[in-house]
């Protein structure tokens, strides 16, 4: 990396220490997460997920970036890195202050309407979630004792009797503008993306299994057009085999450890000395 472009691809992995549990990590607990046919397909589905999102989701906004989001901040500000294409929709990395910044999956903080399109703040539709279902978040209890997956979905036993809020403007469905399973990442994200991994010298994976193909792909594309894959992540991953690098580490602190090895060294003070009673630079 050092004199190098470097193009950062994220996943759960890099944000396991701002509190938000990945799903395929060592000591991860299995997750189902619910398909894109399921939730357009099922008002009993939707309703599941919005009763459990709205409990959970209070926790995503309410985590900070940690010392792995602050370190490629850095490593951008510096030239060292070109962006980041991240798997996560926590919105961690903008937070961090990273500028360039594809959401590959998404984004948790965002709501969209299957129907006419209209996109509003999350926020905007807790205030009539909370409306609608009085005292249903308070009544699982506080929220540190609750389980919660990385799309803010919350464990909880019952969904009964949870009401769901539909678009304002138009009466349709409203989704969470993040991608679900089994469904496609928009072709203007991916084609992004794609741009920035050929714009750069180095593809570093940090805390990405690589198990879905929309991650995965960027990779095989890096090592076919002889860019070097470096991959850091706890356990192994579907694209070991294209790494000219593989390091099974954490990635808070090997990205902080990157850092006094590719950042500029501050110049230091010119030297003081004293010449007849008198301070000169």
């Amino acid at each position: 990396m050092r004199g190098a472009r470097t193009l950062v691809l994220t996943g759960a992995g890099l944000s396991t220490d701002s509190g938000i549990p990945d799903y395929r990590g060592p000591g991860s607990t299995p997750r189902n997460p619910m398909t894109y046919e399921q939730f357009i397909s099922s008002e009993g589905f939707r309703r599941h997920y919005w009763a459990r999102n709205h409990v959970g989701w209070k926790h995503m906004a309410a985590t900070r970036p940690n010392d792995g989001h602050r370190a490629l901040t850095a490593l951008e500000a510096a030239g060292r890195v070109t962006g980041v294409v991240t798997q996560n929709v926590d919105t961690l990395h903008q937070r961090a202050g990273t500028r360039t910044v594809v959401d590959l999956h998404g984004s948790f903080d965002r709501v969209t309407c299957l129907t006419c399109g209209t996109v509003v703040p999350r926020e905007t539709l807790d205030a009539r979630l909370t409306a609608l279902n009085p005292g249903f978040r308070e009544s699982h209890g506080p929220v540190g004792d609750i389980e919660i997956a990385p799309d803010a979905d919350a464990v909880i036993e019952s969904t009964a009797g949870f009401v769901v809020a539909p678009c304002d403007t138009c009466g349709g469905v409203l989704k969470p503008d993040i991608v679900y399973f089994g469904e496609q990442v928009p072709r203007e994200r991916v084609e992004r993306a794609f741009a920035l991994v050929d714009d750069a010298d180095v593809l570093l994976v940090a805390g990405s299994s690589l198990t879905v193909h929309s991650g995965l792909r960027f990779v095989r594309h890096a090592a076919r057009h002889g860019t070097p894959v470096a991959i850091v992540n706890r356990g192994a991953t579907r694209g070991d085999e294209h790494a000219t690098l593989r390091l099974d580490a954490g990635t808070s602190e090997t990205l902080v450890g990157l850092l006094p090895l590719l950042l500029p060294v501050p110049a230091r003070p010119t030297t003081r000395a004293s010449v007849g009673g008198r301070i000169t630079a």
